[in-house]
């Protein structure tokens, strides 16, 4: 291939894209024939096959792109998995100056008719492009077309630009380059460990043990180092908000950015930004952004996702740590094992399951909290209960619980863990918690630090964690995401050996909500619309649109039952991923209701004079109330119920609508 001649036609070629696909095969199906209407770009995604064009073979994997003509004959033959892919199928027409000019080197070159095959030593940049172009489709909308057809000539030259690298020089692509890339083109979204690892064609494990090897991190580290790095740029070089800023560096709030800033830095953003720019007053002081030119940064920290639930993806959390654990680890390990064989002939204390009645729960929870025939709780020191990951012996009377992110539930049922994931500022359980062993992030929490608690049950939300931890201690693993209130809190106090008080809990906070409503009835606000924001920096407001987003939602939507405004409630009812979108102050009046609960947290913007906010009826009557967003935050049974109590008596304290 000429890619002087190809670079040059498509200069001069008129582009209208036709269609966007995407489309799986499978083993069972058929062979797949098809004409194709237009000249077509194929990207397999993933899986393999053997595909005729036009009788011509070609054995086609996960990230080959495969182009031909208008008219050529495409016929899928057979594959040993799913087979997932696109397809870009465009037009083209030379310029008018151009067909006079290039008519034959259009004929020999063929670069819009031909058929070629490549496989991209950078599949990631090509993916991320052709998903946004295929979602901007999907809209259906004309401006969302003009930008797939900015997107496809960005496509295209970053084929053209690998075709021609590896032309010149054929290397088999590095997989540490690649992820590397992939960070720096995609550090403003949220990604997976398990998804990039996916696209490059190789493990979580192998991929943690690259960056460990030859970086001297994690993933998730590196990841946080990139994302605080162009924080600190857009903080200092744009006048941009926090809210702005976190959703530019991949983070869904301005608190959760903030948060890990704070602990990256050492300050707050704000006061980052004053402190150096109070320093640079002094002219023999190096500016703030010169300190890249000077020396990088050693310290390279966790990512601190603790506002993973509002993404909705069930089982992914961003960057969990896979790593391979310590030779000291192992060597702990070890050790416990050989203490725990040399002490299984001491008695103990015999505990015995409460057996209370559960509530109604869905057949998969109804599994996860149904005893095995051999559970004989009474007469030994341990209990078989059913989980995700089978048949678990448990402790019958655990005495040395830890838990991540699940830490109001378990306490909640009488149970002080001995270690705990990061619990945030403003947490109901903030106090109760002060001085248990803090673990750090739920998703990364040290193998080594778990071990030197002596844990004999282990609870986690996650599969990676529980990959993680499982061979330490007994580890349950709840699927939180896939439960509500009422299946989370039973099976947990199941596991626990605690159905009655489960069982006690979730009938008193139900008679709470209740009496709850009738207040509210009585007091004549039951009927109000209420809106939920945050942050607020000078053009934008985070709305709250899902009864699953925390702030809150769970409590007045679910349980309460009270309804937002025609505009959020849509979002609500339609059930759809978001979870909050950021509104424009000129149209915020349309997304407020009669009372609205603001999540507040350290260094949020301050809108006491700001006039559009002002004009908002609910804050210009004295209806605007504040909830702190470490008390908002947890949707576990011990939160609800102070965030009931917070929520009514802020409702009842407030003006009335006139």
């Amino acid at each position: 291939m000429d890619f002087k001649d190809h670079i040059v036609l498509w200069n001069h070629a008129l582009i209208e894209v036709m269609d966007i696909r995407k489309a799986s095969f499978t083993s069972v199906q058929p062979p797949l024939k098809y004409r194709l209407p237009a000249s077509t770009y194929i990207y397999i995604v993933r899986g393999s096959a053997t595909v005729l064009i036009d009788d011509r073979p070609y054995e086609l994997s996960g990230s080959n792109v495969l182009h031909g003509g208008k008219g050529a004959t495409i016929k899928l033959l057979k594959t040993e998995q799913i087979l997932d892919y696109y397809l870009i199928m465009y037009r083209s027409t030379l310029t008018l100056p151009a067909r006079r000019n290039l008519t034959a080197l259009l004929e020999r070159s063929k670069p819009f008719t031909g058929t070629y095959h490549f496989t991209p030593a950078h599949p990631l940049p090509l993916y991320e492009i052709i998903e946004q172009m295929y979602g901007q489709w999907q809209t259906g909308r004309n401006l969302e077309h003009l930008h797939v057809k900015a997107l496809f000539y960005q496509w295209v030259h970053e084929l053209f630009h690998q075709m021609q690298g590896q032309e010149l020089q054929p290397l088999r692509a590095d997989t540490l380059d690649q992820a590397i890339r992939y960070m720096h083109d995609s550090y403003s979204k949220p990604f997976t460990l398990d998804t990039l690892a996916g696209t490059l064609g190789t493990s979580p494990r192998t991929l943690s043990r690259l960056f460990r090897m030859r970086l001297n991190t994690s993933p998730a580290q590196y990841l946080v180092q990139l994302r605080m790095d162009k924080a600190r740029e857009l903080l200092l070089g744009t006048e941009a908000t926090l809210h702005d800023i976190a959703v530019a560096v991949g983070y869904p709030d301005a608190y959760s950015f903030g948060k890990m800033f704070r602990k990256h830095f050492g300050n707050s953003p704000v006061r980052y930004k004053n402190s150096l720019q109070a320093a640079s007053l002094w002219p023999d002081v190096p500016s703030a952004l010169s300190v890249y030119d000077i020396a990088g940064e050693d310290t390279l920290r966790y990512i601190d996702d603790d506002n993973h639930y509002q993404y909705e993806l069930k089982g992914a959390s961003s960057m969990f740590r896979t790593s391979k654990p310590s030779l000291m680890f192992t060597l702990l390990l070890c050790f416990t094992i050989v203490l725990s064989a040399c002490s299984t002939g001491n008695a103990g204390s015999n505990a015995a399951g409460n057996g209370g009645p559960s509530p109604t729960a869905s057949p998969a929870a109804t599994a996860l909290a149904t005893p095995s025939p051999d559970n004989t709780a009474a007469e030994t020191q341990t209990r078989t209960i059913s989980t995700v990951k089978g048949d678990i012996e448990v402790p019958a009377d655990p005495q040395r619980v830890v838990v991540l992110y699940l830490l109001g539930d378990v306490l909640a049922l009488g149970i002080k863990p001995v270690g705990v994931s990061s619990v945030n500022e403003g947490a109901a359980f903030e106090n109760e918690l002060k001085d248990v062993q803090n673990l750090g992030s739920w998703f990364e929490a040290s193998p080594e630090a778990v071990l030197s608690l002596d844990p004999d049950l282990i609870i986690v939300p996650s599969e990676e964690t529980y990959n993680a931890l499982h061979d330490i201690a007994p580890t349950v693993l709840v699927p939180y995401e896939k439960m509500t209130t009422a299946e989370r809190v039973s099976f947990i106090g199941h596991t626990l050996n605690k159905e009655n008080q489960a069982t006690s809990l979730l009938n008193d906070f139900n008679t709470k909500v209740e009496n709850s409503k009738q207040k509210l009835r009585e007091a004549g606000i039951l009927d109000s619309t209420i809106s939920i924001m945050e942050g607020g920096g000078e053009r934008s407001m985070l709305v709250i649109m899902s009864k699953q987003y925390g702030r809150g939602s769970q409590v007045l939507y679910e349980y309460l039952g009270m309804k937002a405004p025609e505009k959020i409630q849509q979002k609500i009812d339609s059930k759809t991923d978001v979870g909050g979108e950021s509104v424009s102050f000129e149209v915020i009046a349309d997304y407020s209701g009669d009372y609205i609960f603001r999540s507040s947290y350290d260094g949020m913007t301050d809108l006491t004079g700001d006039p559009l906010w002002n004009s908002i009826p609910a804050v210009k009557e004295g209806r605007l109330m504040n909830i702190d967003f470490g008390l908002s935050y947890y949707n576990d049974i011990y939160s609800l119920n102070a965030q009931l109590d917070y929520i009514v008596d802020a409702l009842l304290a407030a003006p009335r609508v006139k």
